[in-house]
């Protein structure tokens, strides 16, 4: 069933730019996001098809049965459904640091302190205390532990409350958090009595990719944010789970912050038939980033670096080393239709991809990427890397 439901959505791509004759000259792979995926045609059916009701005030049931399904598959005593990924960790924050003097532990990479314009101090209140990020998204224990509040209600601090954890690490390039590694927060977060959230935006990519069931991961922390918009092909929403009494507190906060909607059952039933049957399939997803990356990495030096011992997921960041050809150049070269790239390739391939800080670029694999979509990109970066070297002989 998986299987067929991600053919049926790799025929929705469209080929652009049809010449004279008819004949289609441009292909568009877009790897900016996981967020950019469309709903195929059976998930689409069951949005159309979705028993709805008001879920402002818990009467939607196809929602309520999402709620029932996340829960079920993290091992949490509830669940709430959301628009969006930064809504659940904001709330998340909201509930677990309540009192004005508290404070929430955060990786200084991490998608919170990064790209969530700041709302844990903007909206929630709520100060941060930043912890370094290794290479593999994990913290040094020692430094972790140096950064929490001892002494509480010592006048001068704030009182340390949350540590947030970010699984898979998505600017570090989809690292999967070694489960010793959660373990040993857990035991620390015990130690001194404080929370642990995680930020699980793409947790089914760190499940799939360790062969692990999402509650064996999810066992170590308290409360998890898990979008169903990324890598599980859902057009909208994300899943905040935890203790019953935190749920309650966050159904509160979701009201003020404008989150709690109406029929939603719509978007819902998309969320279920991620949850159902879209996990197995991300393994095709992980492979083609693979394939991606061994593509770049037989281009190597001096254009690109890359160990492939850091690709374990979707998410693909590799380095762009020569000075001349900065990851922005790149990308641009990679998005538009280079002088002679039809004669050369059948047609015009247009692949998307973001520059990170570093020198580094980011590709993103997802549903809507097929392994022909892969190849065509690789093609693209190949013709790209040729091009580019034939001009600095030249210069």
């Amino acid at each position: 069933m998986e299987r067929s439901y991600g053919q049926r959505y790799h025929k929705t791509w469209t080929r652009r730019n049809p010449g004279p004759d008819g004949a289609t000259r441009t292909r568009v792979v877009d790897l900016r996001s996981d967020n950019v995926n469309k709903p195929g045609v059976a998930m689409r059916k069951a949005m159309v098809e979705a028993e709805v009701g008001h879920d402002g005030m818990g009467e939607d049931p196809t929602a309520n049965a999402l709620r029932e399904i996340a829960a079920d598959m993290f091992q949490m005593e509830d669940a709430l459904f959301l628009p969006t990924g930064t809504m659940s960790n904001l709330i998340a924050v909201m509930v677990h640091c309540r009192e004005r003097d508290n404070e929430v532990i955060l990786g200084d990479l991490s998608h919170i302190h990064i790209y969530e314009q700041g709302g844990t101090a903007q909206v929630a209140g709520v100060h941060a205390m930043i912890v370094n990020n290794l290479a593999d998204g994990t913290f040094n224990l020692q430094q972790l532990e140096s950064k929490i509040r001892h002494g509480y209600p010592k006048v001068h601090f704030p009182r340390s409350r949350l540590i947030c954890v970010e699984n898979t690490h998505a600017i570090l390039g989809g690292r999967v958090l070694p489960l010793s590694f959660l373990k040993e927060v857990r035991a620390l977060a015990d130690r001194f009595g404080l929370s642990v959230h995680m930020d699980g935006a793409r947790l089914m990519n760190a499940a799939v990719a360790q062969g692990v069931h999402p509650a064996t991961i999810l066992q170590h922390v308290d409360t998890v944010t898990v979008c169903l918009s990324k890598g599980l092909g859902a057009p909208i929403g994300t899943i905040l789970a935890g203790p019953k009494d935190f749920i309650s507190r966050a159904v509160r906060c979701r009201k003020v912050l404008g989150g709690a909607m109406g029929q939603t059952g719509i978007l819902a039933a998309a969320g279920k038939l991620s949850l159902l049957e879209n996990i197995g399939r991300m393994e095709e997803d992980h492979r083609n980033a693979k394939t991606f990356a061994q593509a770049v990495l037989d281009v190597g030096r001096p254009l690109f670096a890359l160990d492939m011992a850091t690709v374990e997921t979707n998410i693909l960041r590799f380095f762009t080393p020569d000075p001349s050809l900065s990851p922005a150049e790149f990308c641009t070269r990679m998005a538009q239709v280079g002088e002679g790239e039809e004669a050369a390739l059948g047609q015009g391939i247009q692949v998307l991809m973001l520059p990170l800080f570093g020198d580094s670029v980011r590709a993103v694999w997802h549903l809507g990427i097929s392994p022909e979509d892969t190849q065509l990109a690789i093609r693209k970066m190949q013709f790209v890397a040729s091009q580019y070297l034939k001009e600095k002989v030249k210069v």
